[in-house]
């Protein structure tokens, strides 16, 4: 039996790289032919942007779909979604999503909210991935209660370990309350300069705090120029730079995650 894995790219740190993960994660799944819905859950719309959809004022977001599930409409998830070149569809976001906070207070079963506008089409798909906002509010807790698992992008910086402490409390309390089936997939390094020891640094440092109960893949992104132009320019780095390293390093990244599903229940759909 086949199924759909929903997988939440979060840390509540800025600039670590969640939506260059989620994009170009997609993409790579997408280039191993698997069937993949990103979805913008940060009210700043990078990962919209970075996609090449700049104006999305006039388009139905995440932000309407989510009001329409708090409201008791029709949930028209179908309607929102976006078809990239690059093979991997889209819900995207806007500005409007930072005032759903509020809305979410008062809202029946609110944890659920994006979870049952996600339900009626994740059938469609083979990955679902969440760029989640870099905060721990209620949007954030809809993403992990949404999800199968986490993937926590963690700059190759000194403080990299800086607040991972309060974004696994919070993980274990949405899996303790809310989503019993929640798992971290693993912590991905990402921003990488191999020309300093830095790296190997943060790396030992992360394995003495945390290796123990999460993995920590093996593969890590480098830094690199042609990352930022290529968001920039509306693309991943594999339309981009589909020979540079970058987009080498999340091909075999991808191979990793896809490799490391025969470890656990889920069953992916064959290569198309």
């Amino acid at each position: 039996m086949t199924k759909c894995k929903i997988i939440a790219i979060a840390n509540q740190k800025g600039g670590v790289g969640k939506t260059t993960t989620t994009l170009n994660m997609g993409v790579a799944l997408a280039n191993e032919g698997k069937k993949v819905l990103l979805v913008d859950a940060d009210p700043q719309s990078d990962l919209t942007t970075c996609m090449g959809y700049y104006n999305t004022d006039d388009i139905l977001s995440i932000d309407d779909l989510m009001l329409e599930c708090i409201n008791d409409d029709e949930i028209k998830t179908k309607e929102a979604i976006l078809h990239s070149k690059e093979q991997v569809d889209l819900l995207p976001s806007n500005l409007s999503l930072s005032g759903l906070e509020m809305s979410l207070v008062n809202a029946m079963n609110r944890e659920y909210t994006l979870k049952n506008c996600l339900s009626n089409i994740k059938d469609n798909y083979d990955y679902i991935l969440i760029d989640c906002m870099p905060s721990l509010g209620m949007i954030t807790i809809n993403a992990l209660a949404s999800a199968d698992s986490v993937i926590i992008p963690v700059q190759s910086h000194y403080l990299a370990a800086k607040g991972m402490t309060q974004l696994l409390k919070t993980i274990n309390r949405v899996k303790r309350q809310i989503n019993n089936d929640l798992k971290i997939d693993g912590i991905l390094l990402t921003l990488v300069d191999k020309r300093t020891n830095l790296s190997k640094d943060v790396i030992n440092q992360l394995k003495d705090n945390y290796g123990s109960t999460i993995t920590i893949f093996n593969t890590q992104i480098p830094c690199a120029i042609k990352t930022a132009e290529a968001s920039a320019t509306g693309k991943s780095i594999f339309e981009y730079d589909k020979t540079g390293k970058v987009a080498e390093a999340y091909s075999l990244f991808v191979k990793e995650v896809i490799n490391n599903e025969s470890k656990n229940k889920f069953t992916i759909r064959e290569t198309r």
